[in-house]
């Protein structure tokens, strides 16, 4: 039995297995797309999270080895154009961090980001840069070596300017001032299902909703919870009309009564009642080997975010427009 592994056969075998998922990847990449495609290059292989810019007309990434990154698109810019990614933010103090969600908080000229141990779950931060100059205004510790294991993830700003960030571990989401002063943790036995296994990814993306409270997705049981922050930030679980929203990744308004659940699929939720319930009314599969991660809207159009590049020696990386129509 030992000389078969040190066969050639047993290479062969190890070859055409591994072949498998390369061809279905392949045959995904070359695959037409049904909905337009932004295409860009970008020195790294990971980008969890994209926003639109309107006012200066580019995507903002965030970079998963740490750091922001713009990619501006021209005003004569062409579908099939691959635009590039220029670095905005590498913070040394920060190395061995990812950058994973952020806001930008428009009225304050400035983006809340998130960075994160992803694999020791040793440290959380949110952090503030100006939108112009890209000087840090801040870094609040949310969590470190002495603290429970905890995965910042995402955030959202509300209208006076205090954020809220989720903690994918321990299921709680961390609330801080408009200068940066950490204030309290939200917690709720509506963030832990019963199951174990539910709990492996917990609440994940979240968004401010105009009429004062947020939404947030809890991953793994797929349950969207209401946050009324004016009613001393009571918990209410949003029922869903063919749900769950399962693997629900970041979120995005696209109305007051429209939410887009970023994931595999992506998903339309729609409300009538100021989500109290919700219902499916559409869902949208892109690239599912380069997998979503993050939703934005661009002039009334949903485009998704996809977590990895392909290619050598520049990744190409692609943010793709979401038809909930079909």
């Amino acid at each position: 039995m030992a000389s078969f592994f040190c066969s050639a056969k047993f290479f062969l075998l190890i070859f055409l297995i591994s072949a498998i998922p390369i061809a279905i990847i392949l045959r995904l990449e070359i695959a037409k797309p049904t909905t337009h495609v932004y295409e860009y290059h970008g020195n790294g292989w990971m980008r969890e999270c994209s926003k639109w810019d309107d006012l200066n007309r580019r995507f903002l990434v965030s970079f998963f080895d740490g750091g922001i990154g713009e990619i501006p698109v021209p005003n004569d810019y062409s579908p099939g154009t691959i635009l590039e990614e220029f670095p905005l933010v590498k913070d040394f103090d920060l190395a061995g961090n990812a950058s994973l969600g952020f806001a930008i908080d428009r009225m304050r000229n400035r983006l809340l980001l998130v960075v994160a141990d992803v694999l020791g779950n040793r440290y959380g931060a949110v952090a503030a840069y100006d939108l112009t100059t890209w000087k840090r205004l801040f870094l609040t510790q949310l969590s470190g070596p002495g603290d429970e294991k905890s995965f910042a993830d995402d955030v959202a700003v509300d209208a006076e300017g205090n954020f809220y960030v989720t903690d994918a571990k321990g299921s709680k989401i961390w609330k801080v001032g408009v200068d940066g002063e950490f204030l309290y943790v939200i917690r709720s036995p509506l963030f832990t299902p019963k199951e174990w296994y539910k709990s492996l990814v917990g609440l994940n993306g979240l968004v401010y909703h105009p009429n004062g409270y947020l939404l947030v997705v809890h991953t793994f049981s797929g349950n969207l919870l209401k946050i009324e922050l004016g009613k001393g930030d009571e918990v209410k679980l949003v029922n869903i009309v063919e749900g769950p929203l399962r693997f629900g990744d970041g979120l995005e308004l696209l109305s007051p009564t429209k939410l887009v659940v970023a994931g595999n699929p992506s998903r339309l939720v729609e409300s009538n009642d100021d989500w109290e319930t919700a219902t499916i009314v559409g869902k949208f599969q892109g690239p599912m080997h380069r997998i979503t991660t993050a939703a934005t809207v661009k002039d009334g159009r949903v485009y998704l975010n996809h977590i990895f590049g392909l290619g050598y020696p520049k990744k190409k990386h692609v943010i793709v427009e979401a038809d909930f129509s079909s």
